[in-house]
Formats: C-alpha cells, sequence, structure tokens
C-alpha cells in the first residue's frame, strides 16, 4: 500500500519542501513513504543552497538557526538568513540576541489582536528574540516576568548522526552533548 504514495525525493524536491512551496497532499505523500537512507543528506544538500554560510551544517534548529562547524571546529548556532553567529550550540541562543520585552496589555494586542485572548499584565510578559545581524525575529515566548529564557532545544548531536544515521561524527564526544548555559552566565 505505501508504494502507491511513492515519490521520488530529490534535493530540488527537499528545497521546495523547506520553502513550503509544495501542496499540503504531496506532503502527506512524503509522510506515508518510506524514507530513502540518504534523505537527510539531501535535506542537508537543500539547507546549504538557502543559507548565507560556508560551514557544514549539522541540524536545523528553526527556520532560520542552524547548529554548524566551522572550519576550526567548533559547533555554533549560525542564522540562515545572514549568518550572525551566535556562539556555543550548547549555550542558549537566546542571550547573544536582541529582545524585545512586551509587559503592557497595549502591547500585547499589538501580537494577540484581541484583549480578550491576551496575557494578563503583570502576569507574563511576550519576549520577541532578534537576530543581531539581520533583525529576522527568531522566536517568541509568553512566560512570567523574570523568567528565564527557555533553552527550546539542545540537540543530542552526536548520538543523532551515530545511532539514527549510523554515521558518526570525527569529533564525537560526551562533552558536545551539555548545557553550558549557566557557566556563560556567570561571564556577565
Amino acid at each position: 500500500m505505501a508504494e502507491q504514495y511513492r515519490m521520488p525525493v530529490t534535493k530540488d524536491l527537499m528545497k521546495r519542501l523547506i520553502k513550503g512551496e509544495i501542496a499540503w497532499d504531496e506532503v502527506l505523500k512524503l509522510l506515508r513513504q518510506e524514507k530513502d537512507d540518504d534523505r537527510f543528506e539531501k535535506y542537508i544538500q537543500a539547507l546549504k543552497e538557502i543559507v548565507n554560510f560556508d560551514d557544514e551544517i549539522l541540524v536545523r534548529l528553526n527556520e532560520y538557526l542552524y547548529v554548524v562547524r566551522t572550519k576550526d571546529g567548533k559547533r555554533v548556532v549560525k542564522c540562515g538568513k545572514c549568518g550572525h553567529d551566535f556562539g556555543d550550540y550548547r549555550v542558549n541562543w537566546k542571550i547573544n540576541s536582541h529582545i524585545i520585552v512586551r509587559e503592557k496589555k497595549e502591547e500585547f494586542n499589538e501580537v494577540y489582536g484581541f484583549e480578550e485572548i491576551s496575557p494578563e499584565e503583570g502576569w507574563s510578559e511576550i519576549r520577541e528574540y532578534y537576530c543581531p545581524g539581520c533583525y529576522t525575529l527568531l522566536s517568541v515566548e509568553c512566560v512570567p516576568p523574570g523568567y528565564p529564557s527557555i533553552f527550546e532545544f539542545l540537540p543530542d548531536i552526536d548520538s543523532f548522526y551515530r545511532d539514527i544515521l549510523k554515521k558518526p561524527l570525527e569529533d564525537e564526544s560526551e562533552d558536545w552533548f551539555k548545557d553550558l548555559t549557566g557557566e556563560a552566565l556567570k561571564k556577565f
């Protein structure tokens, strides 16, 4: 039955998928079919044509952020739109971004559009995180005032490459999968 959904997955198809240029029914066909062994490689190749840097892409964090391996062997978060380097991927990239904080009801309404569904002033704040290089909006969070920036995703890249892709990275180390945000904040 899965064979009826089979469509060839090319780098160009992956690029169109990333850019949102594929109809939903075609996306469903891709989701339902058996995965090619080289699908992740095609995905990375497609991403390389979209981003604004030459470093090796290891994983994508969101629409604009990537964990890359630089030419000197560091693993850092970079903006795909402008190439801004946020530093070590084990440190929450948000602490190195530009932040706009909305605290007042009228500011909430600019985001939500209706007062009835806006957060309660004094109980919440909306934080918008922007790239310092191109000022692209990268993330938004609604949290209680004073709550630390949410570290949304610390990928275990070595396990992913070793256990899922069956292609271990040559610089694999237990030290790569460790949250270093606390240590970085001590330097502020």
